[in-house]
């Protein structure tokens, strides 16, 4: 909703922009604080082990690492791409996860002009870019993924000029899905078309989960026939104010969900970002430790399900191969 602000007298105006201008600083504030707190939290957690034992292992660049063989065959003609540069540029091959994304998608459009699988409501030449809502710094920081996009992948891609190339990455900056697994570590960027058509609520029915390279959506509401469905673009622990900065930023509108008309659990989530003081050493290390348990525990539970999976798996087979023995 647009606000136009009153014109009565000068001195209104002056004092109006300072409440803004405060009410602005002590939000930053908090969310810098807030930002601090989990950023120290989460590079002690750095430390903890991830493992690619398992793992199949690209034998000639020695930095790509897939689930098993045929995942390993199935990418070949997507890590090909980036094989060679691996190996020329060695430690100093650095694209951001933006960069690489697109140089993926620039050499799918060119081997599959057709739609794929995941483009069968929307295709990727159809998502929003907001070109016209882009300001300077926003530009620049494109022209900066398109200098390393041509850096890092001359020799291997054949680009749209820079035009095109501008609105291919608004695209994917307004689209794109930050994959995480089950423990919410990060591991990497990707783009879901069909999925990227679901607009954006802070009381969402639905939530995005990912297996392998497959986008799974989670009802976790009742959804009735019609409804429309919704998911989260943002962290909903933030209030209303901080949430809708967020979204303004990144994908250019307001959120006018109920949650963000009633701001009703506001007063509970500026309680929880609130940190007049800083957290003691002593607060850090109890989360740190209850942090490290709750992702041992899940890992041990994770390996336990895979046993028992691989138990039923063999049961099953023995049970088959029994029944084929009767009949014989």
């Amino acid at each position: 909703m647009s606000f136009t602000r009153s014109f009565l007298c000068l001195k209104f105006r002056v004092n109006h922009r300072n409440m803004e201008a405060n009410s602005l600083w002590k939000r930053t504030e908090r969310k810098c604080e807030a930002e601090a707190m989990r950023e120290q939290v989460m590079e002690a957690l750095q430390d903890l082990p991830r493992g690619k034992e398992g793992l199949s292992k690209c034998g000639r660049c020695k930095q790509a690492f897939y689930c098993n063989v045929e995942c390993q065959k199935e990418d070949w003609p997507m890590h090909k791409l980036e094989c060679a540069s691996m190996c020329a540029f060695g430690q100093n091959w650095n694209p951001s996860e933006t960069v690489r994304l697109t140089a993926r998608i620039l050499a799918k459009q060119k081997t599959h002009p057709e739609r794929t699988q995941s483009e069968k409501l929307l295709a990727v030449t159809e998502f929003e870019s907001h070109i016209d809502k882009l300001d300077n710094e926003k530009r620049e920081l494109i022209q900066n993924d398109i200098a390393a996009l041509h850096h890092f992948y001359s020799k291997h891609l054949d680009y749209p000029d820079n035009a095109a190339l501008v609105v291919l990455f608004a695209q994917v900056n307004c689209n794109g899905f930050t994959v995480e697994d089950e423990e919410l570590s990060h591991l990497g960027s990707a783009i879901f078309p069909d999925v990227a058509l679901m607009n954006h609520s802070c009381c969402p029915n639905v939530i995005v989960t990912y297996k392998g390279t497959l986008a799974e959506v989670r009802a976790v509401k009742d959804i009735e026939p019609g409804d429309e469905i919704f998911s989260s673009y943002i962290d909903l622990l933030y209030p209303t104010e901080d949430r809708n900065d967020r979204l303004r930023d990144s994908y250019f509108f307001n959120c006018d969900c109920r949650e963000c008309i009633t701001k009703e659990k506001d007063k509970e989530k500026l309680e929880i970002c609130k940190l007049k003081d800083p957290p003691s050493a002593e607060t850090v290390k109890n989360m740190i430790k209850y942090a490290r348990n709750v992702i041992e525990e899940f890992r041990r539970a994770k390996h336990y399900k895979y046993i028992l999976c691989l138990t039923l798996t063999t049961l099953a087979w023995c049970v088959t191969s029994k029944s084929h023995l009767l009949e014989l």
